[in-house]
């Protein structure tokens, strides 16, 4: 299964990993997922970051490259816990549970207001953009590890399966915030099982 991290992230060049720069983007991300990105100003962001603005131009371009980056770590996050999440002394037939595990864990643990590049889709519409672009990977990538897990396991029709995996996750995380993480998690875990039985 391919379970690689995302390419390089949109921004200025910086000779060597800046404490500023993680922060920033800690930060950043922090308020873009709690508080939507168009609604969190570059002020409230530097203020509650302690960098100046000429600090934020020497790592990030503008806001829609921390924006980017915002969402190339969200995708390096979720793709690290996907990978240990599938060991590789798992047996073919844990692979779906490890998988179905990990998408619950995520519901639950680190996305409990809503999946970030469903959130981060509805503030950009525009589907050419650099941020539907990054969306777009991260949902290729998705839908590509729950193929390859579920071909793994011998289901007998991964691609439709494969499918029904990713409506059923983009629903959980809406859900996950609407109605709470706990019991969203556990009813995906059973709707999940009961639809991958042929």
């Amino acid at each position: 299964m391919t379970l690689d991290t995302a390419a390089g992230q949109t921004q200025v060049p910086s000779a060597r990993p800046s404490e500023a720069r993680e922060r920033l983007l800690r930060v950043a991300s922090e308020l873009f997922y709690r508080e939507g990105i168009h609604r969190t100003g570059m002020d409230r962001i530097l203020s509650d970051a302690g960098v100046t603005r000429a600090t934020m131009y020497r790592h990030f371009v503008g806001k829609e490259s921390l924006v980017a980056a915002y969402l190339r770590r969200e995708d390096d996050a979720i793709r690290t816990a996907f990978t240990a999440a599938m060991t590789p002394d798992s047996s073919p037939s844990d692979l779906v549970d490890h998988l179905l595990e990990a998408i619950a864990d995520d519901i639950a643990l680190n996305h409990t207001r809503g999946c970030p590049f469903i959130n981060a889709a509805v503030e950009y519409p525009d589907a050419t953009g650099e941020v539907r672009r990054i969306v777009a990977e991260h949902r290729a990538w998705f839908r590509d590890a729950v193929h390859s897990a579920l071909e793994a396991s011998g289901a007998a029709d991964p691609a439709e399966d494969t499918e029904a995996l990713v409506l059923l996750r983009d629903a959980a995380l809406i859900g996950g915030y609407l109605d709470g993480a706990t019991a969203t998690r556990a009813t995906f875990l059973r709707t999940a099982r009961r639809a991958l039985e042929h």
